[in-house]
C-alpha cells in the first residue's frame, strides 16, 4: 500500500480545516491536500488506482485526526 505516509496541517480555523500529505505509492511519491469536508486535490497524483489511494487517504485522515486514539481515557 503507502510508505513514509505523513501529514501537516496547513489551514485551522472556524471556517476550515486543511491538510498538506505526501506518500509513495508503487514506487511514485505522491502529494496532495485534504479538507476538513474530505476533499482530495492533488499536486502529484498516483498514476493509477486513484479512487482506491483517495479512499485509503480518507481511512488515514479520519484516524489520524478525527478519531480518539487515548488508551488511558476511559
Amino acid at each position: 500500500m503507502f510508505s513514509h505516509f505523513q501529514y501537516e496541517t496547513i489551514k485551522n480555523n472556524w471556517v476550515a480545516k486543511e491538510w498538506k500529505f505526501s506518500f509513495f505509492y508503487k514506487g511514485v511519491h505522491c502529494e496532495g491536500t485534504y479538507s476538513g469536508e474530505g476533499q482530495v486535490k492533488w499536486l502529484h497524483a498516483p498514476k493509477e488506482d486513484i479512487e482506491q489511494v483517495e479512499a485509503h487517504v480518507h481511512d488515514l485522515m479520519l484516524y489520524h485526526e478525527f478519531e480518539e486514539h487515548n488508551p488511558n481515557s476511559q
